[in-house]
């Protein structure tokens, strides 16, 4: 009589059946698919891996993930898929081919013990080992192929982007799996699960009355500041940041050293009004060059706080004091474009190739976004020649000037009688001039520049306030102006007021509010903030303060290149009236007199015989009190 002996494992399929064991700190769990069952999971020291027994691993892969059960932190879990080949009985089937009697059939179902072993190692940490037994019921296989899953949770060595290599025991075939970084897994909302996404945070705010801002941060975290995101992090212990400082592209990181993740926030980056910092530590750089088949070439530095965006193109100054842009070198600011140096500033380097520098070419920056144009930015070297030609020059120049060091008297004399027609009889020693900008960044740009430059090439010691952006910075405007007024007393010279249709409206909105102000106390005087507008009103008021003190013309004189501003005397501002107004380019011989010595300083009405000035009008009462202007950032109020 037959006794049908069918397996246990026949009964009991194992398709999600799983085991558990503890290794040390992880926990490991398996699954077997159909065919296999009573699967367990035990460590294997990686030095005593016995040969596996009735099955071979064809193929692994493998993945790390976060594992979150119930209400327990959240860990790291190592998940293996193991593909077998089973080959248990094939040896009963080989010998008994051709001769299948019931009692083979009967073998070939009895159940059989087998095991793999699976190894991962993550540098420099040893190997460790894990050995999945299980049984295998033949008449469940298919094709006889399995798999098996292994799931180990808090896999040791194994943390945030490790690299963790995979492998059978038998097998010399690595597979390598990358952990997920912490910044990944923390971007899943999984913040409160997992205790190193924790980020301190740090609060800012500008107090406009102290001039900075201030950081609000915990005592034991770090701060450090960068300008752009992605720039160089500088480590900040104070916890004010000067005002002057601020631009919209900087940023703040804040972290603890007991914790790996930092915080970064940008909280400037919409304030628009921070962008004048941007504009007032602009720096350009222009030189000349020569490329390797000797053509020339026009090398321009730029160098700010902030990456920034635009086009940059070079100009030739012309007989109106323009600069024509040269065309076809025009040249785009991209934002990626830019490094940063060792001073944390961003820079952007280029060149204009071919070009010819007989021109003089300057260069213009057109920066995006507000339709800014800065410049012209001009180099101080002249174009190189052969140095035969040099040596020729440089004796040319000497015999010329020993001709004219013998001609020089009745030259002088000869052309103040011919240009002034006896205005300017004898020009005295050249003094210092201070060119101040109009108060509208866009109107009277290159203008003033290219004063400032004729100046000085005609031997006047030259002070623009755009040349001197950081020096303001340091010491505020009207401490600024005081200083060069110093120099103005001590070498003579002149201040110099750039006009424009704007200035004069913004003059006469200054001098209506200026009876209201002194009564409440206070200035209210709406200035739109350009990098300009500080030094222009400063001058204001010590105009207002020579009026009154009678000393009217003394200091300051007028000039404007717009034929517009040229209006009867009664019509304009307060401040303006009295002082000289000339009109540019067709004055400029009378004005270098003017600034040379040559006419009247003290103004009486009517034209002197320098040239054209307004007269003094009658009207206003000197107060009891002398007017004075606050030097802080914005000198709007007299009392």
């Amino acid at each position: 009589m037959f006794l049908f002996r069918w397996p246990v494992c026949c009964f009991l399929l194992a398709f999600h059946k799983s085991a558990y064991v503890w290794a040390g700190y992880d926990v490991s769990e398996v699954t077997c698919s159909q065919g296999l069952s009573e699967c367990t999971v035990a460590d294997e020291m990686p030095l005593g891996i016995s040969e596996s027994d009735g099955a071979d691993v064809q193929m692994v892969t493998a993945k790390v993930e976060v594992c979150c059960k119930d209400n327990a932190p959240c860990t790291l879990c190592l998940l293996v898929d193991a593909e077998l080949s089973i080959h248990v009985g094939e040896d009963v089937d080989k010998s008994h081919s051709g001769h299948d009697t019931e009692n083979d059939r009967e073998e070939a179902t009895i159940s059989t013990a087998a095991s793999v072993t699976l190894c991962y190692k993550t540098p420099p940490t040893f190997p460790a080992c894990k050995r999945v037994d299980f049984t295998v019921c033949p008449t469940e296989l298919k094709q006889k192929v399995a798999k098996v899953s292994l799931v180990i949770t808090n896999p040791a060595g194994v943390s945030f982007s490790s690299i963790v290599y995979i492998y059978p025991s038998k097998a010399l075939h690595l597979i390598e799996v990358v952990a997920p970084s912490l910044n990944e897994v923390c971007s899943q909302n999984l913040q409160k699960s997992i205790k190193d996404c924790y980020m301190p945070t740090v609060n800012s705010v500008i107090n406009q009355e102290m001039n900075q801002v201030e950081l609000k941060f915990a005592a034991r975290h770090k701060v450090c500041i960068q300008y752009e995101a992605d720039g160089r992090c500088q480590s900040w212990e104070s916890k004010t940041i000067p005002l002057h400082s601020v631009t919209p592209c900087l940023c703040l990181q804040v972290w603890d050293d007991d914790k790996p993740r930092r915080s970064q926030s940008c909280p400037f980056k919409n304030m628009g009004f921070l962008q004048k910092n941007v504009w007032q530590n602009l720096t350009a750089s222009v030189r000349h060059g020569r490329m390797n088949n000797k053509g020339q070439m026009l090398l321009w530095n730029l160098s700010a706080p902030c990456r920034l965006e635009g086009e940059v193109w070079p100009c030739r100054w012309t007989s109106g004091h323009h600069c024509t842009e040269i065309e076809g070198f025009r040249q785009q600011l991209e934002n990626t474009t830019w490094e940063q140096n060792s001073n944390v500033q961003w820079v952007k380097m280029g060149v204009f190739e071919d070009i010819n520098l007989q021109l003089s070419p300057c260069v213009m920056v057109n920066l995006r976004g507000g339709g800014l144009h800065l410049g012209p930015f001009c180099s101080h070297h002249t174009a190189r020649w052969r140095w035969n030609l040099l040596a020729v020059a440089v004796l040319l120049v000497i015999a010329l000037a020993a001709l004219m060091s013998c001609l020089r008297h009745d030259f002088v004399k000869k052309w103040a009688s011919h240009s002034f027609r006896g205005g300017c009889a004898e020009i005295g020693r050249k003094g210092h001039v201070v060119l101040l900008s109009p108060p509208d960044i866009h109107d009277g740009f290159s203008e003033v520049c290219g004063l400032g430059s004729l100046l000085k090439s005609q031997g006047f010691s030259v002070s623009v306030d755009q040349w001197s952006r950081m020096e303001q910075c340091n010491l505020g405007p009207l401490p600024w102006l005081h200083s060069q007024l110093l120099h103005v007393k001590n070498l003579g010279g002149r201040a110099v007021l750039i006009l424009t249709r704007k200035a004069l409206g913004l003059a006469h909105e200054w001098s209506r509010q200026q009876p209201e102000a002194l009564q409440a106390g206070r200035g209210d005087g709406n200035v739109p903030q350009s990098p300009y507008s500080d030094v222009f009103m400063a001058s204001l008021c010590l105009l207002l303060v020579d009026k009154r003190q009678g000393r009217t013309g003394e200091r300051f004189l007028l000039v404007t290149f717009d034929q517009d501003v040229v209006q009867p005397p009664g019509s304009l501002p307060e401040p303006f009236q009295g002082l000289h107004l000339f009109q540019l380019p067709s004055q400029m011989k009378t004005l270098l007199c003017e600034l040379a010595g040559g006419g009247n300083r003290k103004v009486d009405g009517g034209k002197s015989k320098a040239g054209w000035k307004w007269g003094i009008l009658d009207g206003w009462k000197l107060k009891t009190k002398h007017t004075t202007c606050s030097q802080g950032a914005i000198p709007t109020q007299c009392k």
